[in-house]
Order: structure tokens, then C-alpha cells, then sequence
């Protein structure tokens, strides 16, 4: 579970009924602290090592919790890796002790500073490589570690409709590997060729790293 391969993919996985929509933006009052702890918590880090975090998580455990509660388990994570507090500190100021603790493969690598720049967005010195009406495929490769790179699209082919700015790129910058930024282009797929019926399409946003032209 080091990847996003695993229960957290990011094009998301059959079977778990459908997608709530227009829920309330706070079920309960601790997920209003839990955001609050979250965003406001000194740790060296970013974005990008706090979504692996979650990514991380044990399938049980990601499973069996709520939206803010994977938070809450990757606060503790991420607090616990970098040495600001022990999961025996936290287990004996909660009631629910050690059945509560979150368990999560090691991350391949942890940022050692943090951005001082709030926005992702970067200036490039190269010009895009594709351009609105290429047609370009998607590498079928199966990163190790942090990725934005969704499985249902890997090996398949489409066409650049929108050419965005530069990016920090996701991948290394969750693994202090790197801001690394690159172009990303919004590639439009049509559904029968991702699921082999309908008659839709579908815009993924895609870093330059994972395409090639086809």
C-alpha cells in the first residue's frame, strides 16, 4: 500500500456505492478542529507529503474512517515520522487508546523544508511541449510512492484541450525529491475507450512527465 495503487487510487474504485453529493461542509464539531489542527500544525512538509500520508494509511484503516478522520489519521502520522509527538503520547490523551492508532507503510522519503510559496503554480523557461489538438497517450507505468497519476487512464490515448501553466510536480515534491515543475494539460478521453461503453468524455489533468505523443 506505498502507492497509489492501493485502496486510495485517485481515479477511485468500483463498488462502494455512489458519490454523496451536496453534503454539509462539517458533520460534527471535532471536524472543524481536526481541519484547523491540520492546516495550522508547524511541520515541515507540504500538500503533497500530507496527501500520501493518508495515502498510506491502512486499508482498514482508511476504510473504516471518515473524510476527517483520514485527516486526523495523518496528522498523527506525519507528527509521529518527524518526531513532535509518539503515538503513546496521543493514545493516552485520547479515550479510545490504541484501537484508535494509525498504521502506515513508511513514506520513500519526507521534504526537509517547506514551501514558502503558497500557490503551486511555477514560471517555466520551455514551452509546453503539446499543444491544444495533439493527440497524446499516457504512460501505463505504476509509480512508486506519492503519484496524481489516476490507474484508468495509464496506457490509454487522448487529446490536449487545454495547456495549463506549470505545475510543482506532485511525485517527487511529496518526497523532498524536488519541486521539479513541469506543464500540465488537460487531456480529454472518451469514456468507451476507458471503460468500453458510453458515449461521453472525460477531462483528466495530466503532468508532462506521463505523457508521450501518440
Amino acid at each position: 500500500v506505498d502507492r497509489m495503487d492501493s485502496i486510495h487510487d485517485l481515479g477511485g474504485i468500483e463498488g462502494f456505492g455512489p458519490v454523496a453529493r451536496d453534503e454539509p461542509s462539517w458533520h460534527d464539531a471535532w471536524e472543524r478542529r481536526v481541519f484547523g489542527m491540520t492546516t495550522t500544525a508547524n511541520i515541515t512538509g507540504n500538500i503533497d507529503d500530507f496527501r500520501h500520508s493518508i495515502e498510506r494509511l491502512h486499508p482498514t484503516i482508511y476504510l473504516g474512517a471518515s473524510y476527517f478522520g483520514r485527516w486526523l489519521a495523518g496528522l498523527e502520522v506525519r507528527c509521529v515520522e518527524r518526531g513532535l509527538i509518539s503515538s503513546d503520547e496521543v493514545d493516552a490523551r485520547s479515550e479510545a487508546g490504541r484501537a484508535a492508532r494509525p498504521v502506515a507503510v513508511p513514506s520513500l522519503g519526507l521534504p526537509t523544508v517547506s514551501s514558502s510559496t503558497p500557490t503551486l503554480v511555477r514560471e517555466l523557461d520551455r514551452p509546453p511541449r503539446f499543444g491544444v489538438g495533439d493527440t497524446v497517450r499516457v504512460a501505463d507505468v505504476h509509480p512508486a510512492g506519492h503519484t496524481r497519476l489516476p490507474r484508468y487512464i495509464r496506457g490509454r490515448t487522448g487529446t490536449v484541450e487545454v495547456v495549463h501553466p506549470g505545475f510543482v510536480f506532485p511525485d517527487t515534491n511529496a518526497h523532498g525529491l524536488g519541486e521539479q515543475p513541469q506543464h500540465v494539460y488537460a487531456v480529454s478521453f472518451t469514456a468507451a475507450q476507458l471503460w468500453g461503453s458510453g458515449d461521453h468524455t472525460v477531462r483528466v489533468d495530466v503532468f508532462d512527465t506521463y505523457l508521450e505523443p501518440a
